[in-house]
């Protein structure tokens, strides 16, 4: 979909997030597969599920990953229903 020029920027863009200067190997690793887990990317959580092997990521490390995960998305959509509520004046105390 992407023009020639325009993949070529986004592959630059992406190899550049890779060279860090503040986060650790581990800590990238991690910080990637939780971005991957939360936008829904199946490819790039295979991706980074590997690379976390490869780099002796421990089941519970990705366990606890998984958590924080799954802990931001339930407040998503918590907040998300009390925006509902609140915009359309829907009165939740009426429902029994």
């Amino acid at each position: 979909m992407l023009t020639k020029h325009h993949q070529e920027l986004y592959n630059t863009f992406y190899e550049s997030t890779h060279q860090n200067e503040y986060l650790d190997k581990k800590t990238e690793l991690l910080v990637s597969l939780s971005a991957a887990m939360a936008m829904n990317c199946a490819p790039c959580t295979e991706y980074y599920l590997k690379q976390a092997k490869k780099e002796n990521i421990s089941k519970g490390e990705i366990s606890e990953v998984l958590a924080k995960v799954m802990a931001v998305a339930a407040g998503q959509k918590r907040l998300q229903m009390q925006e509902v509520v609140k915009n359309y004046g829907i009165d939740l105390e009426a429902y029994e």
